[in-house]
């Protein structure tokens, strides 16, 4: 297998999903590592079991449905980088593979309804389409009144459910960064407050990923890697993760994470809810980081998600929300 800085002119390929949102957002990744590689960077399409496979998405085979064959591409020599939605990762990383985090797109979710009505001015009984158990969970405890329908498809095929022609839906939530990346953002009517809907964990980060034995120290990639990592961005990431894991929830459950790094502390809120949106408990806490240690840091985002997550276990969300397995949400 040839590593991908053994060559100066060759150029790095870089293997992504084949939809609008994942070429966009992997086209986004291509152009800043040209800039910092000095090389030219082509995408590879790779085929997944999520983009092959019909049906909800919680009944496709569990967390990492779109990434295990962006996955074995890389480790089999046919790509020399991937990019991921974060939130599709499983919440343990192979030895073999190292991830960096770009700069996290706005992670919250966007309801695109028509007539831009709002969560609050939908008519009673509005039908309301998301792909996603934590969404509906959330928005059932918001809009007890609403019908939440079950929908799958690409970003497109989703809003013509409620801004086409034929629409037969009041409303869709879809990620705002998603829309963002599309230049989508028109359609748009509101971004949904976080304390209402919690976004999912690591929504609207990438995860660019590449083979350890390649990223060696002082290497021209691993140098682009370290340039690309944005670092409240991982540690957010790393926070939001750690409580799925400690939960060991797959990113299907009814569950929402949020963290943000501000003034030197990292603050994180978590939701588990219950699928009928009849229960919801919620956990907030921060932790102090050490400046200029990654090391450290790092350890107390991971601390921090186990803590919240801990503390989520021991007012009952296992009561809640099914928290073993899980298949990923959409976009």
């Amino acid at each position: 297998m040839s590593t991908p800085t053994s060559s100066g002119t060759a150029p790095l390929r870089l293997g992504t999903r084949g939809s609008a949102l994942a070429t966009t957002q992997s086209g986004h990744v291509a152009r800043r590592l040209t800039e910092l590689l000095g090389r030219e960077v082509e995408l590879v399409r790779v085929r997944t079991e999520g983009d092959v496979k019909t049906g909800s998405l919680a009944s496709l085979g569990g967390t990492g449905v779109f990434v295990t064959a962006l996955r074995e591409a890389l480790l089999q020599g046919r790509c020399d980088v991937a990019v991921h939605s974060l939130k599709d990762l499983p919440t343990t990383q192979p030895d073999d593979l190292t991830v960096v985090t770009p700069e996290r797109e706005d992670p919250r979710d966007a309801l695109c309804a028509r007539d831009g009505l709002t969560l609050e001015t939908l008519p009673r009984g509005a039908r309301i389409g998301t792909g996603s158990p934590r969404r509906a969970a959330q928005l059932r405890a918001a809009r007890p009144d609403a019908e939440v329908v079950d929908i799958r498809g690409n970003v497109e095929t989703r809003l013509a459910r409620a801004l086409g022609p034929d629409a037969d839906l009041d409303a869709v939530v879809l990620a705002y960064a998603g829309l963002a990346r599309l230049e989508r953002t028109a359609v748009v009517s509101e971004v949904l407050d976080p304390i209402v809907v919690a976004p999912a964990p690591g929504q609207g980060a990438l995860a660019v990923e590449a083979r350890t034995a390649d990223l060696a120290p002082g290497t021209v990639l691993a140098d682009a890697f370290a340039a690309l990592d944005h670092r409240p961005t991982r540690l957010a990431v790393l926070a939001e993760r750690a409580v799925l894991a400690r939960l060991e929830a797959g990113c299907a459950a009814p569950i929402g994470a949020l963290a943000r790094v501000d003034a030197g502390e990292l603050q994180l809120a978590a939701v588990v809810a219950r699928v009928d949106g009849t229960e919801q408990l919620r956990h907030d806490a921060a932790t102090d980081l050490v400046p200029d240690d990654h090391a450290a840091q790092d350890a107390a985002a991971l601390a921090l998600g186990v803590r919240v997550a801990e503390a989520l276990l021991a007012e009952g969300a296992a009561r809640l929300a099914p928290l073993v397995g899980g298949a990923p949400e959409p976009s």
